[in-house]
């Protein structure tokens, strides 16, 4: 990243699209929170649990909705959506420090492979036989890129990222450290007590403007590609199985576990820690809560949740055990209902139970 450059609000306000209200000429040079940021600053309200802070702030300028903007002295940037705004504005600021090409002599580099002028690759990356390496695109130390991998204009690996043979990245994706793309899928068939290795014969193929975090891991798939679609946004730790396809637009925090063959639709949004079985289909919209298990298939669009509240260990067990009589209790109800109705058709006269001396 390049060091930060300083720019003045009205400048900021041009190049983000935003409303500018107070002094343009306000030179701000760093991001920050309302309630740490300093002279020289600009912050952001996007979330109202933080609106008491905006008073209070010591920023220079800030990022605010039309709403709140009244509620404050302070030169600032108008948005209809201040996160977003945050976001430019920190990508003028901090700007990504510019490619410098060349090959680092201690990596190892195929005759074979076709590797663009202005790309870069760092120390001791192993690069493979008939890999497409596109303009500008970014190879950091220590990376494997496999026989066959392809690689798009603006494509930037983090050091230490595995990409298996054949994978495919569109422009402008970028791997954290330790993503592990292409290995083979979890493929076994089972015979006479013994597992049998099923080859995993088809690719990973990602979109443009991707960004897949550190440790991620993506499998290839087993006949057919796995796909990850345009724009897709993974977090750290994720496990996405053979021959997914994950929709463009769709967001996937930490510590998902996605089985094989699972189709996610386009704009989904997926808590952290969430578990989607095999072979299910996710509609396109969905928004599925942190911690929540999926066993079946998603088909209207919503946000499901699957979680039991927090509450206090103790009043957990007591609640826990009283689910567990679920079924038992619903066997007696029956057992009652079956017994009530018997009652109600006796020959006794009565209005329907059975010993009813009214």
């Amino acid at each position: 990243m390049s060091p930060p450059s300083a720019c003045t609000l009205a400048e900021l306000a041009q190049r983000t699209g935003a409303a500018l209200e107070g002094d343009g000429s306000v030179s701000v040079t760093r991001v920050g929170t309302l309630e740490r940021a300093g002279p020289g600053d600009i912050a952001f309200l996007a979330n109202p649990r933080y609106r008491a802070q905006l008073a209070g702030t010591r920023a220079s300028a800030v990022i605010v909705a039309p709403a709140d903007a009244p509620h404050t002295p302070l030169p600032k940037l108008v948005s209809s959506n201040p996160y977003a705004t945050f976001a430019a504005v920190a990508q003028i600021l901090m700007p990504a420090a510019p490619v410098v090409p060349g090959i680092h002599a201690s990596a190892q580099v195929s005759d074979g492979a076709r590797v663009a002028a202005s790309a870069s690759i760092g120390p001791y990356a192993v690069v493979e036989a008939n890999v497409q390496v596109g303009a500008r695109a970014q190879i950091g130390a220590h990376c494997f890129v496999g026989e066959g991998a392809v690689l798009g204009d603006d494509v930037m690996l983090r050091p230490r990222v595995t990409l298996y043979a054949r994978t495919v990245l569109g422009a402008r994706t970028l791997i954290h450290s330790g993503a592990v793309i292409g290995a083979d899928g979890f493929g076994m068939a089972e015979s006479d007590g013994r597992w049998i290795k099923i080859p995993q014969a088809g690719r990973v193929v990602v979109g443009v403007d991707c960004e897949i975090g550190a440790n991620t891991t993506i499998d290839r798939g087993a006949i057919d590609d796995t796909v990850i679609e345009d724009d897709v946004k993974l977090d750290n730790q994720i496990q996405i199985g053979h021959n997914c396809v994950i929709g463009r637009h769709t967001a996937i925090a930490a510590c998902v576990g996605i089985a094989g063959s699972v189709d996610i639709g386009a704009n989904c949004r997926i808590g952290g820690a969430a578990m989607i079985s095999g072979h299910l289909a996710i509609a396109a919209g969905t928004t599925i809560s942190g911690g929540t298990v999926v066993f079946g298939d998603i088909r209207a669009p919503g946000t499901y949740t699957g979680t039991f509240p927090i509450m206090p260990y103790r009043d957990w067990q007591k609640a826990a055990a009283q689910v567990r009589q679920l079924a038992h209790l619903r066997h007696r109800v029956a057992a009652l209902e079956q017994a009530w109705q018997a009652g109600a058709v006796a020959d006794d006269g009565t209005d329907g139970m059975k010993g009813d001396s009214r």
